[in-house]
């Protein structure tokens, strides 16, 4: 099957992030790329079990920590610890984000794939206060130049930069004149071990898969290096087709 039918097949929880946790490490990583301060409101949408709230309360000490997140058992849980930590700049909404005030916010940690979402957060977003940071994983907002990463962490600025093309926006994200291989494999290593699930053969195949994406998209873009498929890259797509039957050559642009 083609990556994209392999892709619809999960369960749409993963797709959009809804069962992943952030581990309290990569929230700290987080919050230190960001540069939090005892001055800053924070908002995490789609906070989930709300750690990061508890974190940047207690360890970062912020003015104010909010969590929102449309999942009423989870934001439930996670008002149990908050009072269980004793913690009082800390709060959690049940609500959508698309409808969630957050223009008293200095940094915002924002981590969703739909791209409709991110389209109207966006809009959002841009109503913001001058100076306001929202943190993404992976990618930037869409159309926008990052001020600020260290991937898989990427942080635009409000007001936001406009992107003249995704070209563009890679070259910065990626630090470097061409992508090949080995760039590739290091920074799909990086978001895994920021998401990682602790199974190793389950981040290893997403290695696999980020890898792929990232060297062929910089393929498509005009900016992998050299005009040759890498013999890595080759060894995986067939890994792929004979191991898990998901075809990705198709992605390519002949």
């Amino acid at each position: 099957m083609k990556i994209e039918e392999y892709l619809s097949s999960l369960p749409r929880s993963i797709m959009n992030g809804d069962d992943v946790e952030l581990s309290d490490d990569t929230l700290r990583e987080i919050f230190r790329f960001a540069e939090m301060t005892k001055d800053d409101i924070f908002y995490h949408l789609g906070c989930g079990n709300s750690n990061s709230i508890a974190i940047a309360s207690q360890e970062f000490r912020v003015e104010r920590s909010i969590g929102i997140d449309n999942n009423e058992e989870k934001i439930s849980q996670g008002k149990k610890l908050l009072a269980e930590k004793h913690i009082t700049n800390g709060s959690l909404r049940y609500q959508d984000i698309i409808d969630a005030d957050i223009s008293d916010a200095s940094v915002i940690l924002f981590w969703f794939s739909d791209e409709k979402t991110i389209e109207k957060m966006i809009s959002k977003f841009q109503s913001l206060r001058p100076g306001c940071k929202i943190i993404t994983i992976w990618g930037p907002l869409t159309g926008c130049m990052p001020n600020k990463v260290d991937f898989p962490y990427i942080l635009n600025v409000t007001p936001f930069k406009k992107a003249e093309s995704l070209r563009e926006q890679m070259l910065v994200i990626f630090d470097t004149d061409c992508i090949d291989f080995s760039v590739a494999w290091e920074y799909a290593d990086r978001y895994s071990k920021a998401i990682s699930s602790r199974n190793f053969e389950n981040d290893r195949f997403l290695t696999i898969l980020q890898t792929l994406v990232i060297w062929i998209n910089a393929k498509n873009l005009g900016i992998a290096c050299g005009e040759d498929i890498p013999e890595p890259v080759k060894s995986y797509i067939g890994i792929l087709k004979t191991f898990f039957n998901i075809e990705v050559e198709h992605l390519l642009d002949h």
